[in-house]
């Protein structure tokens, strides 16, 4: 499958993010298991917002829906540093997952029909 250009700048804009939350956001989020169900949480309520509030989400690759719902978020932040504890990160984080998980699919709530995370 072809990714389009949209597809293309959303894969590199996710990338880029989860550059930003670093080897140190990703680490503490392999080794502490509260914050892994926090992104999880968040990761739910990401993708319940995007099925249920975006119409014809069905329809779009979901990486392209996760960018734009995380620039939004960025866009409209009261603080601009934030890090992978805080409300913003953990969405963030739980975005780059998301995005990771369905890339240019369309967003799903089969859990059971994703790939595993490794």
């Amino acid at each position: 499958m072809r990714a389009t250009w949209r597809e293309k700048n959303a894969r590199q804009w996710i990338s880029d993010l989860s550059d930003r939350i670093g080897v140190t956001g990703w680490a503490a989020l392999a080794v502490t298991p509260a914050l892994a169900a926090e992104v999880d949480q968040h990761g739910a309520a990401v993708r319940d917002i995007l099925l249920l509030g975006v119409e014809g989400a069905g329809t779009v690759g979901a990486v392209v829906l996760l960018a734009a719902y995380g620039r939004g978020l960025l866009d409209h932040a009261l603080e601009s540093e934030w890090t992978h504890t805080s409300w913003l990160g953990v969405r963030l984080m739980a975005i780059c997952q998301l995005a990771h998980l369905h890339d240019v699919k369309p967003l799903t709530d089969d859990v059971g029909a994703l790939p595993e995370l490794t």
